[in-house]
């Protein structure tokens, strides 16, 4: 194979029966003089590549492109003004968009950390999108200041577990809720102080437990990567001053909120966009990535992992995503 194509899980038109994605060999960047060229040894799933399949994603890459936001391997070759790294180098990248999955990768080297020496490869291809987009949201725009309630919902999938994590890191009461569980006693054991379930004879509920644990008071910050009717009902059990924070809208619909709300009760909409804050302030953008990095060295910050599957088993891992069958993250081995 040629330097200038890889070997990816591809998408070749835009559907929603996941028709549209394969294995095949896709062109790749050339190497520049800030670039790096990286061996990808594992890449992560995240929501996001199911809605850019489909269409449904404010980023969407030029047909065809190899889906993975997110992975980790090893550089194999270096452009000529780059200081940062050499070859050989274990490396993680994340936040980038896509074509993850896949035997190589070229990015810019500024897109680029080196690996904690604690993860796996596994580990490294599944943190730095969960745990960028939680540091920038709950610190960055939220504000979460210690003793405050954090409220996070879809709290058993990658961006949750990362905000429940750092939410008790910074001193937060952590509130946790999803639609399962069992997938919600495995949250609780990873830090939350409570958990709830908020479906409920099939409808969307949870004001009532929230208030209830707040002793009336609602929410400081709400953690939301869902949307749709859990939005809906975050606005009822929020407190005075809080910060809703938009994460994503994995529930398929994006909520019209009645502004006499936030005018009544005082709170903040606020949306978050981990890469776009970073792009927008780039100064600011790196120290969140070497603060993020610098937590996961000291072994203060990992993710969960519940499932692993091979590279020629892509598809199944982006049906086991969309499924919604995963607890944390969902990892593909490349090599």
């Amino acid at each position: 194979m040629s330097k200038d194509q890889t070997e990816g899980f591809v998408c070749t038109n835009l559907s929603d029966d996941l028709s549209n994605l394969s294995i095949k060999e896709i062109p790749i960047q050339s190497l520049s003089e800030d670039s790096l060229r990286i061996s990808i040894k594992a890449a992560s799933l995240n929501f996001p590549d199911l809605l850019m399949t489909q269409g449904k994603y404010q980023n969407k890459p030029e047909l065809p492109f190899a889906l993975g936001m997110e992975g980790a391997g090893i550089v194999t070759e270096i452009g000529s003004d780059v200081d940062t790294f050499k070859e050989g180098d274990e490396v993680m990248f994340g936040s980038w968009g896509h074509g993850a999955i896949a035997r190589e990768i070229v990015l810019p080297s500024k897109m680029v950390s080196l690996k904690p020496k604690e993860f796996s490869f596994a580990e490294a291809a599944a943190y730095k999108t969960a745990y960028l987009t939680a540091y920038v949201g709950l610190i960055r725009r939220g504000s979460l200041a210690d003793g405050e309630t954090l409220l996070v919902h879809g709290a058993s999938g990658g961006v949750g577990m990362a905000a429940v994590q750092l939410g008790k890191l910074y001193g937060a009461n952590v509130i946790a809720t999803g639609t399962s569980n069992e997938k919600l006693d495995l949250v609780k054991s990873w830090g939350a102080d409570s958990i709830v379930n908020t479906l409920k004879n099939g409808k969307t509920s949870f004001r009532e437990e929230v208030k209830e644990l707040t002793n009336g008071k609602g929410a400081d910050v709400i953690y939301d990567p869902v949307g749709g009717d859990v939005f809906d009902e975050s606005i009822r059990c929020i407190n005075w001053g809080g910060r809703l924070l938009v994460i994503g809208f994995a529930a398929g619909r994006i909520s019209s909120l009645p502004v006499n709300y936030p005018l009544i009760k005082g709170f903040s909409v606020i949306g978050v966009r981990a890469g776009e804050y970073g792009r927008r302030d780039p100064e600011r953008g790196r120290e969140n990535i070497d603060i993020i990095n610098s937590l996961a060295n000291e072994g203060k910050l990992k993710p969960y992992i519940c499932k692993i599957f091979e590279f020629k088993d892509s598809l199944k891992a982006l049906e086991f995503l969309r499924d919604r069958k995963l607890v944390g993250k969902v990892v593909v081995a490349i090599s």
